[in-house]
């Protein structure tokens, strides 16, 4: 069986270079020529890895886990795509695991995810309906870590996408159709991607000098449900907005239906605008305008920290910022009618 010594000594490195190399581990440290020289090695002899004696050798088990919400969500199935190629890039599998199903299978559920050596690391979406106590065990568990989508500075890496950016993109698209009555169905008052999400808005509307009359902005959360209600709250006021800017598609898909309910036309009587774009989005009638933000990379760069973290331990806070958000105009908004 050729041995990663038998590939070094073909290529005329160490040992170790030719282990990181084909591990394509994130620490390393080679010149490109040098990499290239390897992979020949390995490709020539042969070399087949023995997974089974790395990871008795290393004590990992090369899964990670990812834990999201729901495992339906459009949005999630876009993250879990980006995750899962780079994972398997450097020979890493993904678990998925959805937090409401954990919550439901008792207290014991989550420490045995993360105490029993099944994974070697964890990347964590907080969802609404995560308890804080079970927040708490992932935070300060001794598995490596990185949250999406929120900020734990300290316990755990991070990976967030430029929330804010996205949300000012939206409500410019809505003032530049000339909507001067704009309202915002936003996350929960807890969510660190709803907070970033409204200061977008809030900064938009400032810079137009336009005013945010508290009660044209809600902050019922991100399910369609959710959107609906806050649909119906905005619809009753005594002077209801033209136009919404959504936090979120699913919640838009929610305003949409209720906006039916109601009997208001879109984007005659009203026009929504949402964060995030998902094959659902083109699919609604009328189909909705959205900001199409980077969910793939966002799933590679938060795998990449967390096998980095796994490697050398390094703890980083990054925003995803690469490729930029994208405005997706469709016929869910339009000038206000006059």
């Amino acid at each position: 069986m050729v041995t990663l010594s038998d590939v070094a000594a073909r290529a005329g490195v160490s040992v170790s270079a030719v282990s990181r190399v084909l591990r394509d581990a994130p620490s390393t440290r080679v010149g490109a020529e040098t990499r290239q020289r390897i992979q020949d090695a390995a490709r020539e002899l042969g070399y087949r890895p023995n997974f089974a004696a790395r990871a008795l050798k290393s004590a990992r088990t090369n899964v990670i886990g990812l834990v999201v919400p729901v495992v339906t969500n459009a949005i999630f199935s876009e993250i879990l795509r980006g995750a899962e190629e780079e994972a398997q890039s450097h020979g890493y599998l993904v678990f998925v695991a959805r937090t409401e199903g954990m919550i439901d299978g008792g207290e014991e559920t989550i420490p045995r995810l993360i105490g029993e050596g099944r994974l070697d690391g964890v990347l964590l979406q907080v969802g609404d309906a995560m308890r804080p106590e079970d927040l708490h065990i992932f935070l300060n568990g001794s598995l490596p870590l990185v949250v999406m989508n929120s900020v734990h500075t300290g316990h755990a890496g991070s990976v967030i996408l430029d929330d804010a950016r996205g949300m000012r993109m939206a409500t410019e698209h809505l003032i530049g159709l000339g909507h001067t009555h704009i309202g915002l169905v936003g996350g929960l008052p807890r969510s660190d991607s709803g907070r970033r999400r409204e200061e977008g808005f809030r900064g938009a509307m400032a810079d137009a000098d336009l005013p945010v009359p508290e009660h044209y902005v809600t902050r019922l959360g991100y399910e369609p449900r959710q959107g609906g209600a806050a649909l119906r709250a905005l619809a009753g006021l005594a002077e209801p907005p033209t136009a919404i800017v959504v936090a979120n598609v699913n919640a838009a898909h929610g305003a949409l239906m209720e906006a039916r309910r109601l009997g208001l036309s879109v984007p005659h009587d009203l026009s929504i605008a949402a964060m995030h774009d998902a094959w659902t989005a083109e699919n609604a009638w009328p189909p909705l305008t959205t900001v199409r933000m980077p969910l793939v990379e966002f799933g590679r760069q938060a795998a990449r920290d967390l096998l980095e973290r796994i490697e050398t331990g390094a703890l980083v806070d990054r925003v995803v910022t690469d490729p930029p958000p994208e405005l997706i105009v469709r016929e869910s908004t339009a000038p206000p009618a006059r």
